[in-house]
């Protein structure tokens, strides 16, 4: 029944797209022809446009499925979806332009293209957003579920269990567990599903309960058990996803690799690690510093001139900070302190009420003017816009002893805000928290993820509270 509704939807879902870029279509026509708002030229006949248009339409729902956008997606993010939209859309116009070459057809309008392009993408990320929301809205209140099965009612299964709770939009439902060991659940395990059997019952449970998936949740010890569970699941045409016993030393999306033919999970993949990934970033890196340093130098002035007034000393403040491979640089800030000892600057964190801050200085601070010489670092490829905020050698020492997981943060370029920083992780706050989201952003790192923590920073982080 479930596979039946996921054909539907995604025949719903070609014909929605076909519909799209007819209105689409139309409205360009209109937009470019008849509307008045451009400079008209001689058109073609209204059907070749309509023919062209058919094609690029097709070619949307070709590509679309050749990237298999129309597959089940309950588990993607949004972001996902408009990652694809953007790919199918730039790859349709490219693919026709090449037609209308090779064809010999050059009187199409360029104008009309470009216009039929950009309604396209803006009119599909809408359509496909409100779909999103509505197949959340009609999965919390119990609509096309889907059901698990989980084996093991040890640790592991307990935790997916009690995660899938939180994501009730996903409209997955667990039936029940299997487990050789437990013929019931600790006794702080309430509210949560029975243990229906043994691992020896799962055929019957497969007959007995539609159940579409089946989470495999086992101890190391009991992987002798897993050519037999993955055969009867299959049989019965169900399918089968293994959560590793050691799953909390793998990162939240682990890369499989191959090496002499034999599958091989990637412990830390980092998206950065792709070259195509670090060229958008480090582009994007160049033209924001420097469209910021333009937006910011009479505020940067303003700094200038107070701090010249308040204080005597220099206006940059440099310490040196651990970056990408843990190589050092020196970073840069408007001073906000008292001049120091170089050795009291790089050892001492700020604190409350700091003797050392300037009265102007404590206004920097809180309202990170005092960080807006960091572009410069960004355009001299020590920083990025977006990343792990970087820290001090000394301290770096330290943390590297105390706190696991720490160092890898310095697999990516530090950046003047991040991930921790718009969770409101700045100044006193956790280390074991701000590395935490540190890793989840090095390891889910998108260019649409970047946008969103400006975008997080710009709305949230005017005022740093926790800034001394």
């Amino acid at each position: 029944m479930l596979r039946q509704n996921q054909r539907f939807l995604t025949q719903l879902y070609i014909l929605a797209d076909l519909l799209c870029a007819l209105v689409v279509f139309l409205l360009a026509y209109w937009v470019r022809f008849k509307s008045g708002w451009t400079d008209y030229n001689h058109a073609l006949p209204f059907s070749t446009y309509l023919i062209w248009g058919t094609v690029y339409s097709f070619a949307v729902v070709v590509i679309g499925f050749y990237l298999q956008f129309y597959s089940p997606k309950r588990r993607k993010n949004y972001s996902y979806d408009l990652l694809k939209i953007l790919q199918i859309q730039t790859m349709s116009l490219l693919g026709l332009l090449a037609l209308l070459y090779f064809v010999n057809e050059p009187n199409i309008s360029r104008e009309f293209l470009v216009i039929f392009y950009f309604l396209n993408v803006i009119c599909s990320v809408v359509y496909r957003y409100i779909v999103k929301k509505v197949l959340f809205s009609l999965r919390r209140k119990g609509f096309n579920k889907r059901f698990v099965l989980i084996l093991g009612a040890g640790k592991v299964g307990r935790r997916f269990y009690r995660n899938l709770q939180n994501y009730p939009e996903i409209g997955y439902e667990a039936v029940g567990f299997l487990d050789d060991f437990h013929s019931k659940h600790e006794d702080d395990s309430r509210n949560i599903k029975p243990i229906l059997g043994k691992i020896d019952d799962l055929e019957s449970l497969l007959k007995k309960h539609p159940i579409d998936e089946v989470i495999i949740a086992l101890p190391l010890d009991a992987h002798l058990k897993l050519p037999k569970v993955i055969e009867v699941c299959e049989q019965a045409g169900v399918k089968t996803l293994i959560i590793p016993d050691y799953f909390d030393l793998l990162p939240a999306r682990p890369f499989f690799d191959n090496f002499a033919g034999i599958p091989l999970i990637n412990v830390r993949d980092v998206p950065l690690d792709e070259l195509s990934n670090r060229v958008l970033k480090r582009a994007f890196d160049i033209i924001f510093s420097i469209l910021a340093i333009i937006l910011t130098s009479p505020i940067m002035l303003f700094a200038i001139i107070g701090i010249k007034l308040t204080a005597p000393g220099p206006i940059i403040f440099k310490q040196e900070r651990m970056g990408l491979d843990r190589k050092s640089f020196q970073m840069y800030k408007f001073r906000s302190m008292r001049v120091s000892t170089e050795k009291v600057a790089d050892t001492q964190w700020t604190v409350a009420n700091d003797p050392r801050r300037t009265k102007f200085g404590s206004f920097l601070r809180r309202t990170s003017i005092d960080e807006f010489p960091q572009f410069f670092n960004v355009l001299l490829g020590h920083m990025s816009v977006v990343g792990p905020r970087p820290e001090r050698p000394y301290f770096v020492n330290q943390f590297r002893e105390d706190i696991p997981k720490y160092m890898i943060k310095h697999q990516v370029r530090p950046g003047i805000t991040g991930w921790a920083q718009t969770n409101g992780l700045r100044g006193d706050t956790s280390i074991e928290d701000r590395i935490t989201h540190d890793i989840f952003y090095i390891e889910n790192w998108s260019f649409f993820f970047d946008v969103k923590i400006i975008a997080m920073t710009a709305f949230r982080g005017k005022v740093n509270r926790n800034a001394y």
